[in-house]
C-alpha cells in the first residue's frame, strides 16, 4: 500500500487476525458495499451497516473509524479495476484487442458495482477525487506513449494530435459503461465502439493492412 492510499484509509482502529473477528469485518465490508449501491453513500450510517451484517454498532467502531474508512478500504484493492483499461495500438488486430479490453473491464465494473458510488462521493471527498485525477492522468499519459509508438512506425493518421486524441480515446473508453447503461437490456457492440475509437487512430488502409497480417 502506498503512502497516498494510507493517507486516504487512515489508521484502523483495529485489524483483526483470528478468523472470527476477520469474520465480521469481511461481513462489515460486504454490508456497506450492499448498502452504499443500494441507498447511497450519504444516505447510509454506521448503525445500518452494523445491523445488515448482524452486528452491534460498537462492532463497527472496533473495526473502522467511520463508514469513509470502510469505503476507502473496499476500493483499496479494486481501484485498479474501476479505472478504464490501456489500449495497446502496436499490435495485429488493435480493434478486436481494444473491443476485449472493453467487454472485460465493463464485465468487472458490473461485478464489483462500487463504480456507481464513485461520483457522489468525489464530490465531497477532495482527496478521493485528487487521487482518481492523478490515476487518470497516468492512464492518459500511458494511452499517448502507445500512440508515440504507433505513430513512430507510421501506423497513424500524420496530421494527429497526439494528445487531445489521447484524452478523447480516454473519455470513450470510460463511457463505454455508460452506453451499456444506456442500452438497458441491449448488448453493446463493443466491437463497433473500438471501432470508432480505432478510426480516430488509423488511416482505413492501415486497418486493412493489420486484419489482413491478423488473419495470416
Amino acid at each position: 500500500m502506498s503512502d497516498r492510499d494510507d493517507q486516504l484509509i487512515g489508521e484502523f482502529p483495529f485489524i483483526p487476525k483470528q478468523e472470527r473477528a476477520q469474520q465480521k469485518r469481511n461481513a462489515l465490508l460486504e454490508s456497506g458495499r450492499t448498502l452504499f449501491i443500494s441507498k447511497g453513500y450519504e444516505q447510509t450510517t454506521a448503525k445500518e451497516i452494523a445491523s445488515y451484517a448482524g452486528v452491534a454498532t460498537g462492532t463497527f467502531y472496533r473495526y473502522f473509524s467511520d463508514k469513509r474508512q470502510l469505503l476507502m478500504s473496499l476500493l483499496e484493492d479494486k481501484l485498479d479495476e474501476l479505472l478504464p483499461p490501456e489500449p495497446t495500438w502496436v499490435s495485429r488486430d488493435p480493434e478486436t484487442l481494444l473491443a476485449s479490453l472493453l467487454q472485460a473491464h465493463y464485465q468487472r465494473l458490473n461485478e464489483l458495482e462500487l463504480h456507481r458510488v464513485l461520483p457522489e462521493l468525489m464530490l465531497k471527498d477532495p482527496e478521493l477525487a485528487e487521487f482518481l485525477r492523478e490515476a487518470r492522468s497516468k492512464i492518459h499519459e500511458r494511452i499517448l506513449f502507445g500512440l508515440q509508438q504507433a505513430k513512430d512506425k507510421r501506423l497513424t493518421w500524420g496530421d494527429l494530435d497526439l494528445n487531445s486524441v489521447s484524452w478523447a480515446i480516454l473519455v470513450v473508453v470510460e463511457n463505454s459503461q455508460w452506453i451499456q447503461d444506456q442500452n438497458g437490456s441491449c448488448t453493446t457492440d463493443f466491437h463497433e465502439i473500438a471501432k470508432v475509437i480505432c478510426r480516430m487512430v488509423f488511416p482505413p488502409e492501415t486497418l486493412e493492412q493489420l486484419r489482413q497480417l491478423a488473419d495470416d
